[in-house]
């Protein structure tokens, strides 16, 4: 079987467990082939779970060997621009972790350099692997839930204590990772959001920073966003609420989707509610609906060694991305417009969102960071 030589840069949590995928067999069609990890301490670790398998100091040590032929970025976030631009300028394809960057300055000259690359390039959004959200986007791309009305998506199930804040001294800082829980955590469902809905047009939002932690980045949000098609949306994510909620509620003429608990349920109007109000003249009359479970496919393949796995076979034959990379900039715009709207009350523009402004601000939250000192 003709395999795909992966190096990995970054061994940490992350790149621990990608490395794990591919030499346990969960990716056939790849073959781990080198690491770089700079701490002498990680090296180790990599040396006892992987012999064998050569480790180097640099990404660029790693890059000039020639054992590999792609690259998958397990690294803070500031690095993946930088890095993955570095990967093409030797011919290699990358795979980024998620976020792409931190701005969406930074993320478009990426985006740049990839286009003329002639190389693969993805990103590690593996929820666009679980077969609810994609049995979703079948149904919205299909055209029969009628026109949306509005979505609400509570994501307050990414509970993390103090001492997930406290493991490293750069972590959960403006230098060190660049925000908090919209780019660590739910850039996953911002990610599903846009792959979902599209982009909104218009988002306004309040944040805590360092609400329910000692930290300095956003713990605690909630975002209003427009769209010019009169949808609005409601999207609400916190590290702080225990046990949380993981609740998507779509609002469509049609009736009410529910993606909640690894389910799809609908709640099916008989007709169109638009049609219904035309034509209703009981005072109090409403739609009848019924409840219907929706199928959804099987959840095998799914998580980080599907999005492996689709890598692998885009390189090898050209398959089609399930995750490109140059999607990334299209969450982090939405998280960047979230943090721009909580930092100065303004309602933000989405499509021509001010990049500038936003890296002006974040520059002044970078010098003030602890991990800056």
């Amino acid at each position: 079987m003709e395999k795909l030589r992966i190096g990995i840069i970054g061994y940490g949590g992350i790149g621990e467990k990608h490395a794990a995928s591919i030499t346990t067999g969960k990716v056939p069609r790849m073959e781990l082939a080198a690491v770089c990890a700079r701490s002498p301490a990680r090296q180790a670790v990599f040396r006892e779970e992987h012999p064998g398998i050569p480790v180097f100091d640099t990404a660029e040590a790693l890059y000039r060997s020639g054992l590999c032929d792609a690259v998958l970025l397990a690294t803070p976030h500031y690095d993946h621009p930088p890095q993955a631009i570095e990967a093409f300028s030797h011919g290699l394809h990358v795979l980024t972790e998620k976020p792409s960057g931190v701005s969406v300055k930074d993320v478009k000259a990426l985006n740049e350099v990839a286009a003329r690359s002639g190389r693969v390039f993805g990103i590690m959004y593996n929820q666009r692997t679980d077969p609810v959200y994609q049995a979703l986007r079948s149904m919205l791309r299909s055209g029969e839930l009628g026109p949306l009305k509005r979505i609400t998506w509570i994501v307050t199930d990414w509970y993390r204590s103090q001492a997930y804040h406290d493991s490293s001294t750069w972590h959960s800082t403006w230098a060190g990772d660049g925000g908090g829980v919209l780019l660590n955590q739910s850039i996953h469902q911002l990610d599903l959001w846009q792959w979902l809905f599209g982009m909104p047009d218009r988002i306004w939002a309040r944040a805590g920073f360092g609400k329910y932690h000692r930290i300095e980045v956003e713990d605690d949000v909630m975002a209003y966003f427009e769209y010019d098609s009169g949808v609005t949306g409601e999207y609400i994510t916190s590290t702080g609420e225990a046990p949380g909620t993981n609740r998507l509620e779509i609002a469509c003429d049609m009736g009410k989707l529910v993606a909640e608990n690894g389910r799809l349920r609908f709640w099916r109007n008989e007709v169109p509610e638009r049609v219904f109000n035309d034509t209703n003249t009981i005072p109090f009359g409403k739609p009848e609906y019924r409840e219907e479970d929706v199928p959804v496919g099987p959840s095998a393949g799914a998580g980080h060694p599907g999005i492996l796995n689709n890598f692998a076979d885009a390189v090898l034959d050209g398959a089609p991305l399930l995750a490109r990379g140059e999607d990334g900039i299209l969450a982090l715009t939405i998280s960047n417009a979230i943090l721009l709207s909580a930092w100065t009350g303004d309602m933000v523009d989405v499509a021509g969102f001010p990049a500038g402004r936003f890296d002006s601000l974040l520059k002044e939250k970078i010098w003030q960071s602890a991990a800056s000192k």
